[in-house]
């Protein structure tokens, strides 16, 4: 069976995300784009997980990058159909055992209209 065409958006997700190019990862998303995750309650409480648009995401992953210089993602799999893109991947840091992870995409016109993470 032939993969869907939006596993593209997954696998260059991961590798924008690993190369640390802000712009190619951006560009997958749309303007009004949310996110939500456990790390963006833990360190910004007040947002209750969630950020808006992006220019929050942008400053959230800029944030990331100076935090964790040595952050990777090594992506798992990748499942996809015309509304979603789910993707499982180990989050990689120097002083910590690796983490499953699993990201969920909602697609709205090929762009990324939401996203949600999950793990431990």
């Amino acid at each position: 069976m032939a993969a869907h065409p939006n596993e593209r958006i997954g696998r260059a997700w991961v590798d924008a995300f690993n190369a640390r190019d802000l712009d190619a990862l951006l560009a997958l998303y749309a303007e009004d784009a949310h996110h939500t995750s456990p790390k963006i309650r833990a360190l910004r409480p007040q947002t209750d997980g969630k950020i808006h648009g992006r220019a929050a995401l942008r400053d959230w992953w800029a944030d990331a990058y100076a935090r964790l210089p040595e952050l990777r993602y090594e992506l798992m799999s990748v499942t996809a159909s015309d509304e979603r893109v789910i993707i499982e991947y180990a989050r990689h840091l120097a002083a910590e055992p690796p983490m499953p992870v699993a990201e969920l995409f909602e697609i709205r016109d090929g762009k990324i209209a939401a996203s949600r993470v999950y793990h431990g």
